[in-house]
């Protein structure tokens, strides 16, 4: 708490910070003091003082006092006055800074939320690519699998065929081989019955 006390002792203020960023005064103002005595200028002798030159100088020291409370007042409200133009001051720089980092943190916060989204579609794109690349390959692989199984089975029919064909062969060249064997046989057995035929008619004869 401050207290600032101005001359006379007639009004005292007192400044109490409540809270921060805020100030609170209160002045005091004192009441004339009771059977305060007005200095009087000495009696000059011989001279008689009337009744209403004492309420003329009664009158111009009240008016001092009612002039010199109201310049007590003007400084009061001055020094008030700068009092609250400092705390506007103190509040507008305050408002102003936390303005500014406002704004600066939303600026650094959309700046993220962009280089966030920018990555994330980086991704994407990488992603979508690969994918692509991926099936192409698949496709390339599942072409080339159905071309050597197409080529497998050509190979097997050719076999096939090959082999029926040997096989064909051997066989033909088989029923060929029992064919002359056959005739070998017919031709021994018609020479055998030759030979004896001419054996019977030579012992006959």
């Amino acid at each position: 708490m401050v207290a600032i006390n101005l001359p006379l002792n007639t009004t005292e203020i007192r400044c109490q910070e409540k809270s921060r960023g805020g100030l609170s005064y209160e002045v005091i103002l004192a009441e004339p003091a009771p059977n305060v005595a007005v200095p009087k200028r000495p009696v000059t002798p011989g001279k008689n003082v009337s009744v209403e030159e004492i309420e003329q100088k009664l009158k111009a020291a009240e008016e001092r006092r009612i002039s010199l409370e109201a310049k007590k007042m003007a400084d009061i409200s001055n020094k008030l006055a700068k009092v609250e133009e400092a705390t506007r001051k103190k509040d507008e720089i305050t408002n102003e800074f936390i303005t500014q980092t406002k704004e600066q943190l939303e600026s650094k916060m959309e700046l993220h939320v962009e280089k966030r989204e920018a990555i994330i579609s980086d991704m994407k794109e990488k992603l979508k690519i690969h994918a692509q690349e991926i099936e192409k390959t698949r496709e390339t692989l599942e072409q080339q699998k159905a071309n050597e199984q197409k080529a497998i089975e050509e190979k097997l029919k050719i076999a096939q065929s090959l082999r029926d064909e040997n096989i064909k062969k051997m066989l033909n060249r088989l029923k060929e081989h029992e064919r002359r064997a056959e005739i070998v046989r017919q031709n021994k057995a018609q020479a055998q019955d030759l030979d004896g035929q001419q054996s019977a008619i030579a012992s006959s004869g």
